[in-house]
């Protein structure tokens, strides 16, 4: 059933959750309101706080999701655009609410923005009530013995495995949808239309379950092995809608088979609900750096540096999985893991720009931008984030390819003009640059020690 103007209601506020199935703040809602014979008015919040992280990529693709799920809910979602401290007390009045209900955000910015609107709600005889979060264990639940968080991958992974988490839920039944009137288009959305990579991703609850049963029905079974393959077909590609919410991690892991392919996989969704208490904790690590030597690394900058910065974003290094990698991520939104990798480590330990600059551009390009494994995926890989073994991984984009694309069929997809005169000369020397990335390394853990003190 719907309704356009309800007397009084429950106010339920889409965030990071962007679908009905296995969605336990949507059902307390829904169980509310229904108890009490009122109707749920849902209400997504176009922050602008938040969509200035993300580029025309991700606008888009938020965007597409939002108007798969109004149809979801019968045409009858509310569109607001402003600061959620103001809107959504706004909403919740006209509504006639007394609750308005939200999946808990873990993020920094999240965290202090639902504080926000709590207050502003309180003060108008309301309340907001956080049900659940984004991952299959919320941030700041897996703890050691002592109650410390883990700082480092493996032990983490081992307590979140024991840890366990619920069983996925279906879809709430018996609901009456209303709603209250939006304010802007969905097309106010994306800051520029035209600057949309041309290859768009499907979006939606239904194109995540379609993917997930893609992936159990064959590559789940070869994922330990094609995992680092970006010429074959070997991921699941579920990254933007674990993203958005229109699947959740439960969902994921319920059906993972045991074995080691599954194994593997289950550990990479691991390392996301792994990152994701690591911001919990430190919310200033994901733009500083972890590893107190990380703080005293020299980086390049001034005009050249800017030109190796340019020539890596437009995949022009002269390196020819670096290009491709770079290129996918212009033309599609997103990027396959393993040249994430290697991108990064061309950046900062080549090139010797600052990990905050790569992880700025990748968020801003990639449609499954997420702070957390973004930020901590970076720090991973310039050495000062949680790695046991830091700095002195140092990717060769000729090795990686001779391992990882064997045949050159993912460079040839994006580099077609590679070996011909038309591609550029590698812009740097590995192996000399590789050498005084492990300098620079050096001289910043003396500086590191040097500011530390005698112990």
């Amino acid at each position: 059933m719907t309704t356009s103007t309800p007397n009084s209601s429950v106010v339920f506020w889409f965030r990071r959750d962007l679908r009905l199935a296995d969605h336990p703040a949507l059902l307390a809602a829904v169980d509310e309101a229904r108890a009490t014979g009122r109707p749920v008015v849902p209400l997504f919040v176009a922050d602008d706080g938040l969509l200035a992280s993300g580029g025309p990529n991700r606008q888009d693709y938020l965007v597409r999701t939002l108007g798969g799920l109004e149809l979801a809910l019968d045409g009858r979602l509310t569109l607001r655009r402003g600061r959620p401290e103001d809107v959504v007390p706004q909403v919740a009045a006209e509504a006639g609410a007394e609750v308005v209900v939200a999946t808990g955000d873990c993020a920094p910015y999240g965290r202090r923005r639902d504080a926000r609107v709590a207050a502003a709600l309180s003060a108008a005889g309301r309340s907001l009530r956080l049900v659940g979060s984004p991952y299959a264990v919320s941030p700041g639940r897996v703890t050691t013995g002592s109650g410390d968080p883990y700082r480092v991958f493996t032990p983490f992974r081992r307590a979140w495995e024991a840890h366990g988490w619920p069983r996925p839920t279906g879809r709430p039944t018996g609901a009456t949808w209303a709603t209250v009137a939006s304010d802007i288009a969905w097309g106010d959305l994306v800051r520029d239309p035209s600057a949309v990579a041309p290859v768009r991703t499907a979006t939606g609850e239904s194109a995540a379950a379609g993917l997930l049963d893609a992936f159990l029905g064959g590559p789940v079974a070869t994922y330990a092995a094609d995992r680092d393959r970006p010429d074959l077909a070997g991921t699941s590609r579920l990254s933007p809608h674990l993203r958005f919410g229109t699947i959740h991690p439960r969902q994921v892991l319920a059906r993972v088979p045991a074995g080691p392919s599954g194994d593997v996989f289950r550990s990479e969704l691991a390392w996301r609900e792994f990152y994701a208490d690591v911001l919990w904790h430190r919310p200033d690590s994901a733009w500083e750096p972890l590893a107190p030597a990380g703080r005293f690394l020299r980086w390049d900058s001034g005009p050249e540096a800017d030109a190796r910065f340019a020539a890596w974003a437009q995949g022009r290094t002269g390196y020819p999985l670096v290009d491709a990698g770079m290129r996918q991520l212009r033309a599609e939104g997103w990027m396959h893991n393993r040249v994430r990798m290697l991108t990064a480590s061309f950046l900062v330990k080549d090139l010797h720009l600052d990990w905050r600059r790569g992880a700025a551009h990748f968020m801003d390009q990639l449609i499954d931008g997420d702070l957390a494994s973004n930020n901590h995926g970076w720090q991973w890989v310039a050495g000062t984030g949680t790695d046991a073994a830091p700095f002195h991984r140092v990717f060769s984009p000729d090795r990686q390819a001779e391992r990882f694309d064997p045949d050159g069929a993912y460079v040839a997809r994006y580099v077609p003009e590679h070996g011909s005169s038309g591609y550029p000369a590698p812009i740097v020397d590995h192996a000399t640059e590789r050498v005084e990335a492990l300098a620079r390394w050096d001289e910043a853990r003396a500086a590191a020690a040097g500011a530390a003190g005698p112990s």
